[in-house]
């Protein structure tokens, strides 16, 4: 199976956007279900690399999870996850993490 590796980047924006979603319901219940969806495309990925959609750099692939896009780049046996980006933020910032 091919190895994942997640950035600190990619850690950091995954655990701000669980937090504002635990403060904002006052409950973890939907951050539990976003991990299991986040999981669950990890696992789709790891199984097919070339799923998600192309972006405009050849080795970078976007994986859409609900509201947010899981940004990776394929490199021989690994795939590093970029980022995991809220898709309703300026697209101009996706621009600049896909370079």
């Amino acid at each position: 199976m091919v190895k994942v590796v997640w950035s600190m980047v990619t850690i950091n924006n995954r655990n701000e956007i669980l937090k504002y979603w635990n403060n904002r319901n006052k409950s973890t219940n939907y951050s539990k279900k976003l991990r299991i969806l986040i999981s669950e495309a990890i696992q789709t990925i790891q199984a097919h690399p070339n799923i998600g959609k192309p972006s405009d750099r050849i080795d970078t692939r976007i994986k859409i999870v609900k509201d947010y896009f899981l940004i990776y780049r394929i490199k021989n046996d690994e795939i590093r996850i970029v980022d995991f980006w809220d898709s309703r933020q300026n697209p101009i910032k996706l621009e600049k993490i896909i370079e």
